[in-house]
């Protein structure tokens, strides 16, 4: 190979380095983590039961947030056993799918809502409450959200349990009262997140605390 060649292939070759494309970085993102809330529930300052709240992210566009309640009450001739589970699949901020499953002492009873593309079906079996009907707004709030924060700006939050809506307020600085045929709950938050849920009750309040 000649001189001139030899300056020639040099030459190709600091040229190709230069164009080859540099080796992926790592952008050092690190997925969102799992997200779970655990609660006391407390009748006239007895604990009866646990609540939690998990939010799962499962890609970046789809989340999977579970809220499961566990309740037995004994106060003499008043007794209440209830389990219930929610589950909602939520992509863009949008309610997908959610399924409700309770089982109490007055027998097992479930929800669902499922959006079908123009519009939710939904059908809620629950104790003393049978509904069933459509609704064509995305459902983008529930109140399975309010456990993760303050629901700022948010007037009403979906009620996977009844298959319809909380009428929420502000009332002053962390707190809101979620409203709904003749039944009121208190949500009390601090730092922008869940503290204490007022369940008004006829009987006794339920009180949910926030377990450190």
């Amino acid at each position: 190979m000649s001189s001139k060649q030899g300056r020639a292939w040099g030459l190709l070759l600091a040229l190709a380095l230069l164009l080859r494309p540099a080796p992926a970085q790592s952008t050092g993102a690190k997925p969102i983590p799992e997200e779970t809330r655990r609660y006391a529930i407390e009748v006239a300052g007895v604990r009866v039961g646990t609540m939690t709240a998990t939010r799962t992210p499962l890609s970046s566009t789809d989340v999977r947030c579970t809220l499961v309640s566990d309740v037995q009450v004994n106060f003499l001739v008043y007794h209440l056993k209830v389990y219930y589970k929610v589950i909602n699949q939520v992509r863009n901020g949008q309610l997908l799918l959610s399924t409700v499953e309770a089982h109490t002492n007055q027998g097992d009873f479930s929800s669902r809502t499922e959006w079908k593309g123009d519009h939710y079906d939904i059908v809620a079996n629950q104790y003393k409450h049978q509904y069933r009907g459509t609704e064509t707004q995305p459902i983008t709030y529930t109140v399975t959200d309010m456990f993760f924060g303050e629901p700022r700006g948010r007037q009403r939050a979906f009620t996977e349990y009844f298959g319809d809506y909380f009428r929420v307020q502000p009332r002053r600085a962390d707190h809101y009262h979620a409203q709904r045929a003749g039944r009121e709950d208190e949500y009390q938050y601090a730092n922008g997140q869940l503290a204490t849920i007022i369940k008004k009750n006829p009987l006794k309040n339920f009180i949910i605390r926030h377990l450190p």
